[in-house]
């Protein structure tokens, strides 16, 4: 019999459940938290409010991960056409802006325009940042008055500290033409890597993990304290031990590292050096709907709080009561560029009064539920650090067997479908090593746990509905 240890219980560990339930083995997953689902995981308040934890929408475009989240919600989802803008100086342009200036001041419109014509007849410019990628593809004009003011807001450090491996296709890249459409008429295309997504008709994104969470032996409140590879053993805060044959971890990369025993002092200072946005998510239900024509909004002036603001009653009608309206802004910090202080809670007060500054709220709109809460792992920031670290860390850890999965695992810009799939990778290595251990044991499960200091196992799902945090 195998042994299959998997930490963390998100899209990724989950991916990795489905993967190892294919070969037969039942892996043990364990989560700190009272609850599944990690970032996927979602929570109702009073009244009826509905809120993930961040934003979450499925525009995969693979048929495969389209089907199994469909047959986890037993074909009960919204399809929606997305809508995106951006607040830049009290101006509402559509989403991406490049492709959208008609409305902007008639001043800025010339100056992107005369900037961008220039930039294509300058020579070649040598690109070693996100700084210079973004002056090459949009002259000056465009790059400093939107990409780079976003930029220091979302990631909390400057383009030019950035690399372009995060890319892929979140940025368009226009030419002469759609810019100029864009600037002379309203109704200009829509260009952008998502047009369609699906969201869970009832509980929240976490429902897309229901028909998963049977295919592991589910631990919750379960805090790993530390990690011996050599006795292939994990320990918990709760004084429970387990053994393991094969080890998956979805746990941030520095968490990880951090609890591994006999680490050696180069794979430390790497994992340190692994930079990661921290988030204060604002959560407000209104006793309004008519909060906006958009499923999420950017905003670029640095001196709004947040980042990005989106609308869940606007993925479900049961993300809200009727007639009720939800806002959720990210406002971003990071500890190796700018630290978080105080308390979530701090953040509640200056979002509210931003989001009246926008017009979002109006000053006769009646607030029925406000909450904060502390993501202290967001989005990863793709610094100069980071490759090299990354090698570093990765490197070490295939050499002692743990095979590392999502976002803060790969250490990458990951969504949704990309962090089941890395589950999937991962299991697949984790099937590896037993194989090479123990020729003939794959194929029985297992579910062995032992508990010390009278601390049983816990062995617990929540319902689809999500949970409270």
């Amino acid at each position: 019999m195998s042994d299959v240890v998997v930490l963390g219980t998100g899209m990724a560990g989950f991916g990795a459940a489905y993967r190892l339930h294919a070969e037969g083995v039942t892996p043990v997953m364990y989560d700190k938290n009272s609850y599944h689902g990690g970032h996927t995981a979602s929570f109702r308040c009073e009244p009826g409010f509905l809120f993930d934890i961040g934003p979450h929408i499925s525009y995969t475009k693979d048929p495969r991960i389209q089907n199994l989240f469909a047959e986890s919600v037993d074909q009960q989802y919204e399809t929606l056409q997305i809508y995106l803008n951006n607040y830049w100086s009290g101006s509402w342009p559509q989403h991406p802006v490049q492709l959208h200036l008609h409305g902007l001041p008639e001043d800025v419109i010339i100056k992107v325009i005369n900037d961008f014509v220039a930039e294509q007849h300058a020579p070649q410019r040598p690109v070693t940042n996100y700084a210079d990628w973004l002056l090459s593809s949009f002259g000056q004009t465009f790059a400093e008055l939107f990409p780079m003011r976003y930029t220091r807001k979302y990631h909390t450090t400057p383009a030019e500290n950035l690399t372009t491996d995060w890319m892929g296709p979140r940025i368009y890249r226009p030419q002469l033409e759609e810019v100029l459409r864009g600037a002379l008429s309203p109704s200009a295309p829509q260009v952008h890597y998502i047009t369609h997504f699906r969201y869970p008709s009832y509980g929240g994104f976490v429902s897309y993990l229901k028909k998963f969470v049977p295919l592991g032996n589910l631990n919750l409140n379960h805090e790993v304290v530390a990690i011996d590879p050599r006795l292939r053993r994990v320990s918990f805060s709760n004084g429970a031990l387990a053994q393991y044959d094969a080890l998956i971890s979805s746990v941030p990369l520095p968490e990880l590292v951090r609890l591994i025993q006999g680490v050696p002092e180069d794979v430390v200072e790497a994992s340190k050096a692994l930079a990661c946005s921290t988030c204060v998510v604002v959560n407000i239900g209104v006793d309004r709907e008519d909060l906006s024509r958009a499923h999420v909004t950017y905003f670029y002036d640095e001196d709004i709080c947040f980042s990005r603001v989106g609308y869940p009653h606007m993925l479900a009608a049961s993300n809200a009561p009727a007639g009720k309206g939800s806002i959720q802004a990210e406002v971003y910090f990071s500890r190796k560029y700018k630290p978080f202080s105080g308390t979530p809670e701090d953040w509640i007060d200056p979002v509210i009064s931003d989001l009246r500054r926008c017009g979002i709220l109006c000053d006769d709109d009646k607030i029925l539920f406000r909450s904060a809460m502390l993501l202290p792992y967001a989005n990863i920031i793709f610094d100069h650090d980071r490759a090299n670290a990354l090698k570093i860390v990765h490197g070490y850890l295939d050499d002692i067997g743990i095979a590392y999965c999502g976002r803060y695992g790969d250490w990458g810009y990951l969504w949704t479908d990309e962090s089941f799939k890395s589950g999937e990778q991962a299991a697949e290595r984790a099937l590896g090593t037993v194989r090479a251990l123990s020729p003939g044991r794959l194929g029985s499960s297992v579910t062995h746990v032992s508990s010390v200091a009278g601390q049983p196992s816990v062995a617990a799902s929540l319902s689809d509905q999500g949970t409270s945090t």
